[in-house]
């Protein structure tokens, strides 16, 4: 339950109050005489503080009673919140007072709207960082760490799921389209188990030839095979301790299928050539972008090892069916790359996240990082801009609109007119080049009115001129004529 002390006026207390549910425990005073007290007293999540009501002490500066509070808050409740009321004229006095500490602040009088607003903005970022600081926390992880906060309830759920497991020795099997990022999932896993400090063992079944799985999943004596010339180790013995994370595991055969059936049942094995039981402590992460179940139907895969794999099973969503994550992603895969790259570049063209919320996505995450690591490769100015991206990245603009009840129809026919209009407008200036006399002439406008339309929706001529995108992305001229 939510404890919460609102330290205002009368009236600006009761529009504050107005915002929580009725199980939340409310404090109200009209004066900060015995605050000093109550905060040493009782534990709060959530402080209003009305800042005309502070009376500076000896020593204060504008802001030093404020920051007095916000102390004796904390010391109660570190991750409790202060958010700092104030008339339009004193907002100065606001702004000092969260570079002291101070959560955010709301101008007097209160408008419920945007102290709903601003409560859930707050929520939403100590989620998200709550959600940061538990990976980095127990992964050790830097700001390079591949794992990114999300908005979405699937993926959300995966974290949680992956969360739950970690602590166990449970057998778990990712599923999802290749490039989804499987591989991040079982890391994190393993990170977050007791087996974070050993290896961490990959495998990409698909990617070893039938003939040599056996020999590099369980190893091998010397001379078991021509070419054999020395004892090896395999995947198994060296994740001992650790965790081995067999990626692609539908793409193996059914003679090592049989094999890696019984290491899940008895954790113990023979090498390709040897008699002698080696039994290891070893986990098994598994993952597939093929449905196993499907595949066991088929006859293509062994029930028994799919129930024995199948234990804890994790499916990853598409990056399509997440787009609320791939802003955030797209900045962290910026992040990466101006640091392993010799340039930096700051930021992202709005075009290009635009054209990124309605691209399909067919090879989710691993496509997005490779688009965006050949466009860092290509971009000259400081921003991502559309020309270092293929042109096919901006085919799939859709003028699909979400249907939104909360609106008017009146609303919502003016948002879908304007989406119109901007797609529109779009697609011509890229037919003509960016040219502006030709554009306005195929859309039956004045070149004035073109000019007002693309201020309005944010279009620069720029943007479609295909003379710059071949400057910049080095692509020669080439002209086709006939004999």
């Amino acid at each position: 339950m939510q404890r919460i002390l609102i330290v205002a006026s009368t009236t600006d207390a009761k529009t504050a109050a107005s915002c929580f549910p009725a199980q939340a425990r409310i404090d109200i005073e009209h004066q900060t005489s015995g605050i000093r007290a109550r905060l040493e007293e009782k534990t709060y999540d959530l402080v209003f503080l009305d800042i005309q009501l502070l009376k500076p002490e000896h020593g204060d500066d504008k802001t030093g009673g404020v920051r007095r509070i916000t102390r004796l808050v904390w010391n109660k409740n570190p991750v409790a919140e202060v958010i700092v009321l104030c008339p339009a004229e004193r907002i100065r006095e606001a702004v000092n007072a969260v570079k002291e500490g101070a959560g955010n602040y709301l101008t007097l009088p209160l408008d419920p709207i945007e102290v709903r607003y601003v409560l859930n903005s707050m929520r939403e970022v100590r989620r998200l960082e709550e959600q940061l600081d538990y990976f980095r926390k127990i992964t050790g992880s830097s700001s390079q760490e591949n794992v990114v906060g999300t908005t979405n309830p699937v993926m959300d759920d995966v974290f949680k799921k992956a969360r739950m497991v970690a602590p166990t020795d449970s057998t778990v099997l990712l599923a999802g389209e290749t490039g989804v990022g499987k591989g991040v999932i079982a890391r994190l896993i393993h990170s977050l188990s007791e087996r974070g400090r050993g290896p961490f063992v990959s495998v990409h079944c698909g990617a070893i030839p039938e003939t040599l799985i056996e020999s590099e999943l369980f190893g091998h004596e010397k001379g078991s095979f021509t070419g054999a010339i020395r004892r090896k180790l395999g995947r198994f013995e060296i994740a001992a301790g650790g965790t081995i994370f067999l990626d692609e595991v539908g793409t193996i055969g059914e003679p090592t299928q049989v094999k890696l059936l019984q290491v899940l049942q008895d954790k113990c094995f023979h090498r390709v050539g040897g008699d002698a039981d080696i039994c290891v402590n070893t986990r098994v992460i598994a993952a597939s972008n093929i449905d196993l179940k499907a595949e066991c139907e088929r006859g293509r895969f062994r029930k028994d090892l799919y129930f024995r794999l199948n234990i804890f099973p994790i499916n990853i969503p598409p990056l399509r069916e997440r787009k609320e994550d791939i802003p955030r992603l797209a900045e962290h895969i910026l992040s990466k790359l101006n640091k392993t790259h010799p340039k930096t570049v700051d930021g992202i063209h709005p075009a290009v996240l635009d054209a990124f919320a309605h691209y399909p996505w067919p090879g989710n995450v691993r496509e997005l990082e490779n688009l965006m690591e050949r466009a860092h490769i290509l971009e000259t100015s400081h921003m991502l801009t559309p020309e270092v991206f293929p042109s096919e990245l901006f085919e799939n603009e859709s003028l699909a609109i979400p249907v939104d009840a909360s609106l008017s129809l009146h609303a919502f026919r003016e948002r879908a007119k304007n989406e119109a209009e901007r797609v529109y407008l779009k697609d011509v200036l890229t037919r003509h080049e960016g040219r502006i006399g030709q554009t306005a002439e195929a859309a039956g406008i004045t070149p004035r009115q073109l000019n007002k339309l693309m201020t309005k929706h944010n279009l620069h001529k720029e943007d479609f001129k295909k003379e710059r995108r071949r400057e910049k992305t080095g692509e020669p001229d080439i002209k086709i004529t006939s004999a």
